[in-house]
């Protein structure tokens, strides 16, 4: 260790305190709390236990229980539903009604499960059961690393929404208890399932687009109507989170894919990352419109919301580059670009239709088609057409779930790991952080801790697995 690294070590009182302690220590959640964030990027702890590519022992059912049965958390329920090989064991959410719809839904179908809704610790009680093996966490953000961190001490594994976590700490501390109990963390980031990207993907496997240049995503959804709704987010949450931070708060649909593309964390690994916000234009004037009519908003008129646009820009080791930008607050079509560059091809989504290009010119309509078909990965081929039948954004939700119960009951490796869980979801402290230093660069994290250089390449080509079964 540097002597500088030492000093500071010994400046911030993390001396003692262990590798993993003084590195969470130094990963705060808030801008102000990341003053140190640049420095103490150096700082790594060890790996106990590497979780890519790792094959937790095969179940032949699934018992689940999910927690948060809000707007996904209901959706989730009706996926799970229609997976053969899953037994509904346990519901929970603060509303009791929310709870009794799901609960009578699945009951129709032969489960038999508990209801949680008691108090707003009931959730503990459904995580600690010892006759379930998956977690499915759909609360508000806030939620979500507590509970996974609980439900893996438990020995469960978990898939949690995105994002993973909310801060730094949070999500080394997903990384580091997910290889101390060796039970799955993923994040459902669904973008990664969706049919274009997973067409894509295997495209780039077989060489279609040469080298792998640069890959632009994004989040941009105009959610102005439903962040003020007050039946939509309960409590207001997600108008809560947009007050509380600025930055990109919301990376993962548009990263996720884009990172499987370019072997991020799995050959490549994302090094730094530089961050800039506009101001916001619409949030304090909706907000200031409605509270003059309603004096429920009043408490948010005077708060400052984070801007309209986030636009982030990452450089990785091998010296590749990301943008990915995050705006929920400007009138815009929406749009994840997914753009996808290399040495031989173009792929773009966003506009849809999505177009391929080879050289300097977009193919015709009928050329992109072959490709598609051509392209069209096994996953998609053996479960897309029910996909999309049971719904879920398309079709996309369902093929994540059902994979990621295949995967489970074949003994295979997840798709996304805790590693991807953390990384992805860090560049929104890591954002945070930037917009708040005049855009300065900053460290991101390597949660593999040098395992990058050889883990395997993320494979859903369908090679094993697929004896899952759809109601």
């Amino acid at each position: 260790m540097s002597n500088s690294r030492r000093d500071f070590i010994r400046r911030s009182g993390l001396a003692g305190m262990g590798v993993a302690g003084a590195w969470m220590s130094i990963y705060a959640g808030t801008p102000g709390e990341l003053e140190h964030i640049e420095e103490g990027a150096e700082y790594v702890p060890l790996q106990t236990f590497n979780m890519s590519g790792y094959a937790a022992p095969k179940l032949e059912v699934v018992r689940v229980g999910i927690a948060g049965i809000g707007n996904r958390g209901f959706d989730a329920v009706v996926r799970m539903n229609k997976i053969q090989g899953v037994e509904i064991k346990g519901l929970c959410d603060l509303r009791a009604e929310r709870v009794k719809l799901a609960g009578d839904l699945v009951t129709a179908s032969g489960h038999r499960p508990e209801l949680y809704h008691t108090s707003p610790e009931a959730w503990k009680t459904m995580c600690a059961r010892k006759d379930i093996d998956l977690i499915y966490i759909l609360t508000p953000w806030a939620l979500h690393t507590p509970m996974a961190l609980f439900s893996m001490n438990h020995n469960k594994h978990v898939c949690v929404e995105v994002p993973a976590g909310k801060t730094l700490q949070e999500l080394w501390s997903l990384v580091e208890t997910s290889e101390k109990t060796r039970k799955h963390c993923m994040m459902a980031e669904n973008c990664c399932y969706d049919f274009f990207e997973l067409t894509t993907l295997n495209m780039v496997r077989q060489g279609f687009f040469g080298e792998i240049i640069h890959c632009e995503g994004s989040y941009i959804h105009s959610l102005t109507e439903l962040l003020f709704a007050k039946d939509r987010f309960y409590q207001m949450w997600e108008l809560n989170e947009t007050a509380s931070r600025k930055g990109n708060l919301y990376p993962t649909h548009g990263l996720g894919p884009l990172c499987q593309v370019m072997n991020i964390n799995r050959g490549d690994k994302m090094d730094y990352l530089v961050s800039m916000s506009s101001n916001d234009f619409t949030l304090g004037n909706e907000v200031k419109a409605l509270a003059a009519k309603d004096g429920f908003y009043t408490s948010y008129a005077g708060r400052s919301f984070n801007g309209n646009m986030n636009t982030s820009t990452i450089r990785t080791s091998k010296g590749k580059t990301i943008m990915v930008q995050y705006d929920i607050s400007s009138p815009r079509p929406y749009s994840r670009i997914q753009l996808v560059s290399g040495t031989k091809a173009t792929a773009l989504k966003y506009p849809e239709p999505a177009r391929i290009a080879r050289g300097h010119e977009w193919l015709g309509e009928e050329a992109i088609k072959e490709l598609q078909e051509k392209y069209t990965p096994e996953i998609v081929k053996k479960i897309g057409k029910a996909a999309k039948q049971v719904g879920g954004h398309g079709g996309m939700d369902f093929i994540m779930d059902w994979r990621t119960i295949d995967c489970l009951r074949n003994g295979l490796p997840l798709d996304q790991d805790v590693y991807d869980a953390a990384l992805w979801s860090s560049v929104s402290p890591l954002s945070a952080w930037s917009v708040a230093n005049r855009s300065n660069s900053i460290t991101v994290p390597d949660f593999t801790r040098g395992a990058w250089k050889k883990n395997a390449q993320v494979d859903i080509s369908m090679s094993k697995g697929g004896t899952t079964g759809v109601k």
